[in-house]
């Protein structure tokens, strides 16, 4: 078993490093337009790979990731639609479907980040406070740095091109509110491969904060 579960991790980081490498190389590419098309597809399955790493499905884990997924739903929905907790923005036509005007990879991408920082902030602290507020506060850097490249890609833009001070706000109280939930249900994801998945979206983004 000890050796199956290695195989399984060096496949997941082998295909993460693969996804993010091809990815920043596409996009440098003159088939930019076409690899920023297959940006759903890349954050479903990294999505899929954090949740094939889990080591204890159960109704509990399931529930963790659906309530990061309905709170980041909703809170889009009223962004996007009212103004309200993020600022005014819209979505651009590079994350794939959406429903009432919010991509539902958007909400899985909650869900997700929700899952690896929680593993990380765990390496921080074992005080479930504290570790949510640490996950939180890691959620917010990396949209920080997701911000820069997120008008460029078609991801989506804020009203008058600037974003407000309430975005990052927004973002850590429905983050922290993810963590409380998630960590509360003891969701055992596996740590390397949370650590491998938040430090290769860290490197794909702030590489195109250079180019």
């Amino acid at each position: 078993m000890k050796a199956v579960s290695k195989y399984k991790v060096a496949i997941s980081i082998g295909l993460l490093w693969l996804f993010t490498i091809s990815g920043i190389l596409g996009i440098l590419s003159q088939y930019q337009n076409w690899f920023l098309s297959l940006t759903p597809l890349n954050l479903l399955l990294t999505a899929l790979i954090v949740l094939w790493n889990i080591k204890n499905w159960s109704f509990k884990t399931l529930l963790a990731f659906f309530i990061p997924f309905t709170l980041g739903f909703v809170s889009e929905v009223l962004g996007v639609n009212y103004g309200l907790i993020f600022g005014s923005y819209a979505y651009g036509n590079n994350l794939g479907y959406k429903v009432f005007g919010v991509p539902l990879l958007i909400c899985m991408n909650w869900a997700m980040l929700t899952f690896i920082t929680a593993d990380v902030a765990k390496y921080f602290t074992k005080n479930i406070w504290l570790s949510a507020l640490t996950g939180a506060v890691l959620m917010t850097i990396l949209d920080l740095i997701i911000e820069v490249s997120a008008p460029r890609f078609d991801f989506w833009e804020f009203e008058g091109k600037v974003v407000p001070v309430q975005n990052y706000i927004g973002w850590l109280i429905i983050a922290f509110l993810s963590h409380l939930a998630c960590q509360r249900l003891n969701v055992l994801s596996d740590k390397i491969i949370s650590w491998q998945a938040l430090i290769s979206i860290v490197v794909f983004f702030t590489v195109f904060l250079f180019v």
